[in-house]
């Protein structure tokens, strides 16, 4: 049996590791199973903190603007979107305890504004002592996926966003962050998802399905 408990689930890693696509799966298969789950995303998730995802968005591929958001601006968006989530979709689901499968959380702005734009990580963190309202993930998956199957899907992707046009050495910059910040961890799952092929959503499943009974 497995106990009716808040329960957050997010996943992490760069564009291309097919983290969107496993967030889809294991949703589907939880509800499969009438567990009481819902899915979203960072940032966004809500009507207010998609508004600010477009805001975002429209800044970085306006070229022929001269001038684009501050790192911090840039920065401080994504946290007011994170906020407007947190107090609108995560806090309320979590108190009625469902499941809640999140594609991407704090580890991105990690990886992404920290070590990437080299945005203060504690002018980060003293902003997410309170918009975070002790709201922890209970386990992480970090897809890790190699150059080449990134660069395969992003090629079949209709519609792109602004990270999918980073250069490799971005790319490798981030998924290194995202190895570092998930070393040593017990909640945290770094897996391959470089093949093409269902196994990995059932590894996915059965780590779920086992935290779920506990």
């Amino acid at each position: 049996m497995y106990k009716k408990k808040p329960f957050f689930i997010v996943f992490e890693g760069v564009e291309g590791s097919g983290k969107s696509y496993q967030c889809k799966k294991l949703f589907y298969n939880l509800k499969k199973r009438k567990i009481n789950s819902l899915i979203t995303r960072e940032p966004g998730g809500t009507k207010s903190a998609e508004l600010i995802r477009t805001l975002i968005l429209k800044d970085y591929f306006q070229k022929s603007k001269k001038e684009k958001f501050d790192k911090y601006t840039d920065t401080l968006l994504y946290l007011a979107a994170r906020n407007e989530h947190v107090v609108n979709r995560l806090q309320p689901a979590l108190k009625k305890k469902k499941v809640v499968i999140c594609d991407r959380f704090i580890d991105s702005t990690i990886a992404y504004q920290v070590h990437g734009k080299k945005v203060n990580l504690n002018f980060i963190k003293n902003i997410q002592k309170i918009i975070l309202r002790n709201i922890k993930p209970s386990i992480t998956f970090v897809l890790k996926v190699s150059s080449n199957s990134s660069k395969k899907r992003l090629l079949k992707r209709k519609s792109k966003n602004r990270y999918d046009n980073f250069s490799k050495s971005f790319y490798r910059k981030a998924q290194n962050s995202f190895l570092k910040i998930a070393k040593n961890k017990n909640n945290y799952f770094v897996l391959d998802s470089s093949k093409n092929d269902r196994s990995l959503e059932k590894i996915i499943l059965n780590i779920t399905l086992k935290y779920l009974k506990k």
